[in-house]
């Protein structure tokens, strides 16, 4: 018998993610409710919704207490969820002792492969280089001639968390230097991904590109600060695309103030998006984009893919390969 099944959220965000041929293959392998279930009619369906055993979400998940889990999900027994970070609604699953399956290892291709683009580029000088060359071609040639390229050019990884390592894999076939800040990633660990270890100083003082992965936590706000941004080589691109909040934004306008040929690549600011009177929209060294590095509405269903994976690993009683946990919450995204 086919396990009962409900999709939790918004009509619109389920289908935008689970595609026609994702949902079918899903209702081939159980028996899916009919009807999408948010915060809106959950009381309209609760009678149906206390024989699922399992569902399905992605972005626009509803948040439920313990006592809301109990109540309406009663016999739920995991969550697969196609999107990235769980941070907002997992624990109170968690807690309920229900597995809780993400597919951030999906969401993290893009991120990663947007930002290894953008890393190739700054070492080349591209970003202020292009803007230069409207208005005087000779003087962007020179600009672009003071960067090292990518032939031992020193890039800085904040954060060796899945998009990091990712990331760091995207850049293998470069000849680059890669230094890692991570004090979670172990020695032997670091070795295996052919990087060098060092502290947050060291790295801004050192690398000519530097991308922030760091996960979104309370311990992360307000990380990367004066201390670092001062140390930033006169050519050195800052790329951000974890969390605007990670990031003391006076301290980095200040700093890119001070050293013009200095580059900020930021899709994620804090707030997103920004004022309209904020420093980051006048500098000619801040080049903003508007949160793009994740999943595109075609990159969706890569997402949906895993989760569908997992859900038949799950039905086969095999080890799943993206499940959540309360310890790993401390540290992941």
């Amino acid at each position: 018998m086919k396990k009962r099944a409900v999709f939790l959220g918004r009509k619109q965000q389920i289908e935008g993610v689970y595609s026609v041929t994702s949902r079918s293959q899903l209702a081939e392998l159980a028996d899916v409710y009919p009807e999408v279930v948010n915060e809106d009619n959950v009381e309209e369906h609760a009678a149906a919704l206390k024989k699922v055993e399992v569902a399905f979400s992605t972005w626009g998940m509803p948040t439920f207490s313990q006592e809301s889990i109990r109540r309406y999900l009663p016999n739920l027994k995991a969550l697969f969820y196609a999107a990235g970070s769980v941070q907002r609604f997992a624990r109170p699953f968690l807690h309920s002792d229900i597995i809780v399956v993400s597919a951030w290892a999906a969401n993290a291709v893009p991120v990663a492969e947007f930002t290894a683009g953008q890393i190739v580029l700054a070492n080349k000088g591209f970003f202020q280089s292009a803007m230069r060359s409207k208005e005087a071609r000779s003087e962007a040639s020179r600009y672009a001639r003071s960067f090292p390229g990518n032939y031992n050019a020193k890039v800085g990884i904040i954060g060796a968390g899945m998009i990091g390592k990712k990331v760091i894999e995207l850049l293998k076939p470069y000849q680059l230097d890669l230094i890692v800040f991570d004090p979670f990633l172990s020695d032997a660990a670091a070795e295996q991904l052919n990087v060098r270890k060092t502290g947050l100083v060291e790295l801004f003082t050192q690398c000519h590109t530097i991308s922030n992965h760091l996960a979104n936590l309370p311990a992360t706000v307000g990380m990367l600060n004066k201390t670092h941004f001062d140390r930033m080589l006169p050519n050195a691109t800052f790329i951000n695309t974890a969390r605007g909040q990670q990031v003391v934004e006076s301290d980095l306008i200040e700093a890119l103030r001070a050293v013009p040929t200095r580059t900020a690549l930021l899709d994620v600011t804090y707030p997103e998006p920004v004022r309209p009177d904020s420093e980051l929209l006048k500098l000619d060294n801040v080049i903003l984009t508007p949160h793009i590095a994740g999943s595109n509405p075609a990159e969706t269903d890569r997402m949906a893919r895993y989760v569908i994976e997992e859900f038949r690993r799950y039905l086969q009683q095999e080890k799943l390969q993206y499940q959540v946990s309360l310890a790993m919450l401390e540290t992941m995204a």
